[in-house]
Parts: structure tokens; sequence; C-alpha cells
């Protein structure tokens, strides 16, 4: 690395806190790219919360401010928004237009109009934009994505994916279950859909039936409980504060049929309403066999059943991919370039996996690499994920392209409109 970027996160609150440890991840490992200078938000108390955990990690302490204008006079080059997806799309614009280089939390946007919003600026502004989509950096789908690309299944005919399970429990903070703040198959469901297409290529259509199972969630944290979901360890601060229980407005269950345009079919299982016996399974079935990929960030194995062979899943399966290796980031967080699996706690390959989004973040804003999660897959994952919710209320199947160009936004418009939004 050829010079420090001076950094800020904006949006100090659970998110930004997990993007701050894949910072002090990369050190770990002798990477210095990154400067933080500022740890922005109107909440001081959040900022106060990042800086103060930065200086105990890095040793300098980022200065605590609570808006852009305060940020532009510390000389910042670029910017992680780690905010609710809400305000993404006001504040990326203006980061955008300040000339910042910019990596901006999933979903890209709360609807595909803000998405779109964010789009057209990353275009008329000479800055980078980035989203960060970390399950795809996971070195076991980098290893799915080179077995696939290899040829190893043959020719892919079929996904499942199915996710299940969640009863009535809050997923990290009360807003994920908010229509307004874009929902927890919006937030969740980008992962998935980003992950589908770095696999297969881009959906085509999708016929999708949704629901909202669960009207009422409760958050065990507010009465001194565990919290059942609290990634990293770092919400349960936050988590205390919110309602022990609250009304769901956005839909918790998605059931869809998905067509890719390379001619993959594709059932799509998203309920976080879920009881009894909880269900995980990605996998893809092709022309010479099917490969079952285990769940993101996991460190699990993928398991290889090709037609007249024995299962495949340990080591041999890189003797099929001789030219798989990873980059040298993920290499050195993970302690090897042609990984089969890894055994870290969940806490840490979090860490790992955000601190790979900020390697290729550097890389490309010192000319030395493209982003690999712009602006356009960053609408795409979002626009999968609402095709889903259009095609249930129009009771028809849509296609994504529709999703993107505005032509169907049915589902969407009550959140545009509540945003002020009215057009791009």
């Amino acid at each position: 690395m050829s010079r420090q970027i001076r950094l800020a996160i904006v949006g100090c609150g659970g998110m930004g806190h997990r993007h701050l440890y894949g910072l002090a991840e990369l050190r770990r490992i002798g990477w210095e790219g990154f400067d933080l200078v500022g740890a922005c938000d109107p909440v001081r108390e959040n900022a106060a919360s990042l800086a103060n955990q930065a200086a105990r990690d890095f040793g300098t302490h980022p200065a605590v401010v609570g808006d852009l204008d305060e940020l532009a006079a510390l000389g910042v080059e670029a910017v992680s928004v780690t905010t609710t997806p809400r305000y993404h799309h006001t504040l990326v614009v203006e980061t955008l237009n300040r000339g910042w280089h910019t990596m901006v939390e999933k979903p890209m946007g709360v609807t595909v109009r803000a998405c779109n919003i964010i789009w057209r600026a990353a275009e008329k502004n000479n800055a980078i934009l980035s989203v960060a989509e970390n399950y795809r950096r996971d070195p076991i789908n980098r290893l799915a994505k080179a077995l696939l690309d290899a040829g190893v299944i043959g020719e892919p005919r079929f996904l499942l994916h199915h996710s299940v399970g969640g009863r009535d429990q809050m997923i990290i903070t009360a807003w994920r279950h908010q229509k307004n703040q874009g929902g927890i198959l919006l937030d969740v469901g980008v992962h998935f859909t980003d992950m589908m297409e770095y696999l297969l290529g881009e959906i085509d259509t999708v016929y999708g039936k949704t629901r909202l199972h669960e009207r009422t969630r409760k958050n065990p944290a507010a009465k001194g409980g565990s919290p059942k979901n609290n990634p990293s360890r770092v919400y349960e601060q936050w988590q205390k504060q919110m309602p022990a229980e609250f009304e769901a407005t956005a839909e918790d269950a998605a059931y869809a049929t998905l067509t890719f345009k390379s001619g993959v079919v594709g059932q799509y299982v998203e309920d976080h309403a879920g009881y009894g016996q909880g269900i995980w399974t990605r996998r893809i079935h092709g022309s010479r066999g099917s490969m079952t990929l285990p769940q993101d960030r996991s460190g699990g194995t993928i398991i290889l059943n090709i037609e007249g062979e024995d299962v495949c899943d340990d080591e041999r399966m890189l003797n099929l991919v001789p030219d798989f290796h990873l980059d040298t980031i993920t290499a050195g967080l993970f302690g090897g370039d042609r990984l089969w699996r890894y055994q870290f706690p969940f806490s840490e390959t979090d860490r790992k996996n955000i601190a790979i989004e900020y390697g290729n973040f550097a890389a490309s804003i010192l000319g030395e690499g493209d982003v690999e999660v712009d602006a356009e897959q960053g609408t795409r994952s979002v626009a999968v994920s609402y095709a889903m919710l259009e095609s249930n209320e129009i009771g028809l199947p849509v296609s994504v392209d529709e999703v993107i160009s505005e032509k169907v936004k049915y589902y969407q418009q009550e959140i545009n409109n509540s945003l002020g939004i009215l057009s791009v």
C-alpha cells in the first residue's frame, strides 16, 4: 500500500462498530491502507464510543463529529456509510457530490428508486462507489464460484435456497421489521440475492408470495434477557434500549420461483418467522452433479455429489480447481490462499469478511483494481428482493428489469412517498 487514505465512518451504531473491527483486523495482519480520522454520527455518544474503541485498537483517536460539514474540515478522502438504510441515498449522494470515495452498507438504498438516485450520482461524480456486501467475500463462497466456473457439476440447472427460522423474535433491531425502513426481507434478502447472482449470473424473472406472519416481535434484551440476534455481540447496548414488544409492519417471509438469464431455475424461501426445526439449504444441481454449500461465514465445507464418483467434502475438491487462489488480503486474514474450510468464532469471521471489503475499496481508490460490488450490482440485489414483494402485490411474475426501471413499484410507492422521493 503506497499511502494511507483518510477515512471516516458515518453512522456509529452497531454496524459502524463492526466496520471498525474490520479495519482493526486489517491492522492485525500489517495492512494499514486507511487512516481513520473521523467518527461521524448525529448521536455523539455513538460517535464517541466508536472513536474511543478506535483509540484502543489503533493508538490514535479519530475526531468525533456530528455531520458532513465537520468531516470536510478533517480533509477526508473516503467515507464508509453505515447508517440505517433509510438515510443511505441522501448521505451517499452528498458524499459523492463532495468528491469523497464512498462505501455504503447494504442494502444500497431503502428502495430501488433510492438506489437509482445513488447510481446516477455515482455516474456523474469522479468518486468511487462500493457496496459493502460481505457474504460473497467468504473464502468458501469464493471456492464455490471457482468450482462452478470450472464446470465441476456440469451446466447449472436448478438452485434451492431455503432459510427458515426466527419465530417471533426481534432480528437484530426493531427498525428491520418496519416497512418504511425496508424490512427484514430486504435487509437479509440482499445478501442472498447478491450471492445467487454472484454464483449463477443475473436473475431475470421472479414470481413470489410474501407474508407478514408475526405482527408482534419480542426483544428479550429489553428485560435483561439474552438477545437472540446479535452479530459479533456488538448490538446489545442498543437492543436494551429498544421496546420489549413492538408491532411489525414489514413482511417477514417470501416464497418464490426465480428464473436466471442463463436458464437456471431457482426455488427460494426466506422465512424469518419459522417455528420448529430450522432450515438452511443452498444447493445447486447441474448436468453432472450437485453442490451443497454451507451457511455463509460458517467455515463449513462444500459437498460435491458428482455422477459416478464418491462424495467429495474434503480437500480433494481443491484438485478440481488447480488455479484457484484467494487474493493476498483474504489469504492473510484466513491463513492460506487455497482453503476448503476454516474454523474461527463467528465474530472473528465477521471482522475478516468486512476487512476484505475495505481492502477492495482501497485498491479501487488507488487504481489497483475495480470495485467488486458496484452501484449496478447493489441496485440489482435490492431489485430482486423487492421483485418478490412486487410480484405478490400484483399476483403476477415480474422481471427484474421492470423493477430496476421502476415500471413496477406498487409495493415500494408508500416507502418512496414517506421519503419524499417522487422521481429520480
